[in-house]
């Protein structure tokens, strides 16, 4: 028997209803914010919006206008916006108990045995979960203290394109130059290598061995000119990078290097996980098994903060207090994530991110066929890209940004990412109907065709 309503009961509606936007009340609270709030704000500046409520795959704003969410708190709500099922046993721990610090509960050995029944490969059954902070970055910062505790080396190797916090340690593997300006130095033991991406040849052999060389020219060349490194931190599809799917034989490729080197390989899952490309992990696509994975964001199931790492027993060397965090016992969002699990479950989400991720990248490929601009379609489930470049081949990111514009002008919420900020992401909820990615892939579509044209004229 299914847990909640079904997806199609979650949302106000089907399509989209806006009338002016931004309207007045949220242009009221637009301005409010930026005479108090912080310069560091920044998607208001991109779409100029003020949240009311939200249920499902829509939101509204504070002038009631209705937009349909391809976007997802950046694939924080994988089971929707305000999800009844996990509302209710959110709202009933609150009325409990709320902050537990990491005195066991229901609520988090619960969510630890049902993490360690889902996790990828040989982690399922075999794994341990370690709270800290509640945010991904955190999960990072654990991550690189597991790795080091456990093997005594001081580096660190990430890639090329990208991204896993602003801490100073996840900061360190985040490669975007953007995100550093001005906080250096970071941790010197820190390299970054190429990623297989589009322009790399991805999907080819060769360019998946010239990324693997560089990996593994950094743990054995006499002259790399870095320390050793205690683990490899990639994310199995990059996110912020421009949703990149690594070729197979890539993920695998870094498991070798790792095991020839006593390293760790520890996969990011903050973006990817917990169903959002159409398995529970993104390294399940890839047959991989990770030392450890890092988890945030759908973690919390309806929005609360949540950050975790699971990793191999054998890997559980620290004593107590060896990772801690005043906010690592947050039981609702606990109860939210072990919900959020079961709803996805119960509703066989993770086929329906399989077939409907295919129907939009679908769609994203008929526009491809009489649109130059649109140079690549990739993803996995509903974790999709679509790279745009304008008529001299250059990166399109004001292509991007005027679809994005439009998009939101009728009602539908998308956003960017790539290297260049030249690609279009699609991450909406898990349970947004076969309806609403129609009416929301017609608006889309719509705003490729006039941007791009418009761009030619």
């Amino acid at each position: 028997m299914a847990v909640g309503p079904s997806i199609d009961e979650l949302h106000f509606a089907t399509e989209p209803s806006v009338d002016e936007v931004p309207g007045p009340n949220s242009r009221k609270l637009l301005e409010r914010q930026r005479e108090i709030d912080s310069n560091a704000v920044a998607y208001p500046r991109r779409v100029p919006i003020a949240l009311e409520e939200a249920r499902g795959a829509t939101v509204r704003d504070a002038d009631g206008n209705t937009f349909l969410d391809f976007f997802a708190g950046i694939g924080v709500l994988n089971v929707g916006h305000s999800n009844p099922y996990v509302l209710e046993g959110t709202q009933e721990q609150l009325e409990s108990i709320a902050h537990t610090i990491d005195f066991p509960t229901e609520a988090r050995v619960d969510l630890i045995e049902k993490l360690r029944t889902i996790a990828p490969g040989g982690l399922a059954g075999s794994s341990n979960v370690v709270f800290g902070g509640p945010s991904g970055s955190d999960a990072i910062e654990g991550s690189i203290k597991l790795a080091k505790h456990n093997t005594g080396r001081h580096g660190i190797l990430g890639f090329e394109g990208a991204y896993h916090g602003t801490t100073a340690g996840a900061l360190s593997l985040t490669a975007g130059k953007k995100y550093k300006k001005g906080y250096g130095p970071l941790l010197a033991d820190a390299v970054h290598v190429p990623y297989p991406t589009r322009d790399a040849g991805a999907g080819g052999r060769d360019a998946c061995e010239r990324c693997l060389d560089a990996v593994k020219r950094k743990f054995e060349a006499p002259y790399g000119g870095h320390e050793t490194p205690a683990g490899i931190w990639v994310e199995p599809i990059q996110g912020e990078g421009g949703v990149v799917v690594p070729p197979e034989g890539f993920l695998q490729g870094l498991r070798d290097i790792a095991d020839d080197n006593d390293a760790m390989l520890i996969v990011d899952e903050i973006q990817t996980g917990l169903g959002r490309t159409g398995e529970w992990f993104a390294t399940d696509h890839f047959d991989v098994t990770p030392d450890a994975i890092t988890m945030a964001k759908a973690l919390g199931g309806t929005g609360l903060p949540i950050g975790a790492m699971l990793y191999h027993e054998k890997f559980d060397t620290w004593g107590p207090g060896g990772h801690v965090g005043t906010f690592r016992g947050n039981a609702p969002a606990m109860v939210g994530g072990l919900r959020a699990i079961e709803y996805i479950e119960s509703h066989d989400l993770l086929s329906h991110a399989t077939a409907l991720g295919q129907y939009l990248r679908d769609r994203l490929d008929e526009v491809a066929e009489t649109t130059p601009e649109l140079v690549d379609v990739r993803g996995k489930g509903l974790f999709v890209g679509a790279e745009f470049v304008d008529a001299d081949g250059a990166p399109g990111a004001d292509i991007v940004e005027t679809i994005q514009t439009r998009c939101y002008e009728n009602g539908l919420l998308v956003w960017n990412a790539g290297r260049h900020g030249n690609v279009l992401r699609l991450i909406p909820p898990l349970v947004l109907t076969r309806e609403q990615a129609e009416v929301g892939m017609n608006i889309l579509c719509n705003a490729i065709r006039a941007s791009t044209t418009e761009g030619r004229n």
